[in-house]
């Protein structure tokens, strides 16, 4: 596999990571003691930063220095793909929930997160399964469309969300799909068999994006994360 110029993504690593925080490249600067310029150029790749300004700027952004080069060099290539191409056809996020307010409210959190990611959502379980393996209604959808993450209620009709789960878990195609649970109550029995199989989260409804920044950060999941783009925020410091 071609991975990514290690510039690059650290580059869109620190750009995800000052979106997250809600700072301008010039704050950033200010805070690092560095030129807007020069963030301007790390963000753009085209910097090869030492290994002290990598230390101030991560200081800066409030992040490890490993949160900065992530893993998943595949996954920020294909974010920034996407990104240039805003408009695309991938869905990042799949929400499996039935409850209308838990979405509205789900929704509500990315939004004042900034948050541009392209949500799909499906009412029960048995939808999210035939989504997922593009059956049913889903077959004119390619499996390459996403979602780049899960965040599966436990409490679903027809197909339970534990079930769903053991369901992604158990099938190639699937199973390094990461998961967050949504969950109404932390004591739920079914928590432990959820980390058994491999649930990355957990976090309680309703879903409240500082939490849910943890948890993508704890996990190195900055790359499901896509901030809103130029078109959007014209008005907001850059």
């Amino acid at each position: 596999m071609k991975t990514m110029n290690p510039q690059k993504v650290f580059g869109a690593s620190v750009k995800v990571s000052r979106s997250l925080l809600g700072i301008s490249q010039e704050t950033l600067a200010e805070r690092a003691a560095l030129h807007r310029t020069y963030i301007s150029d790390v963000e753009c790749g085209s910097r090869n930063p030492s290994l002290k300004t990598i230390i101030r700027i991560a200081h800066a952004l409030e992040v490890s220095i490993s949160s900065l080069f992530p893993s998943e060099l595949e996954h920020f290539k294909n974010q920034s793909a996407r990104t240039e191409q805003f408009g695309r056809n991938f869905v990042d996020i799949l929400l499996v929930e039935d409850n209308v307010d838990d979405v509205e409210m789900t929704r509500h959190s990315f939004k004042l997160a900034r948050f541009a990611n392209r949500i799909h959502v499906v009412a029960d379980g048995q939808e999210a399964l035939d989504y997922l393996f593009c059956r049913d209604k889903y077959t004119q959808r390619s499996p390459a469309q996403g979602p780049q993450l899960i965040l599966l209620d436990l409490s679903l009709p027809k197909v339970s969300g534990l079930e769903v789960l053991r369901v992604i878990k158990a099938d190639q195609r699937t199973r390094e799909m990461p998961v967050v649970i949504l969950t109404a109550s932390s004591a739920n029995a079914d928590i432990a068999e959820c980390r058994r199989l491999g649930a990355i989260a957990f976090i309680i409804k309703p879903l409240n994006w500082q939490e849910f920044g943890v948890a993508m950060k704890k996990f190195n999941l900055n790359w499901v994360l896509m901030e809103l783009p130029e078109a959007v925020l014209a008005a907001a410091p850059t």
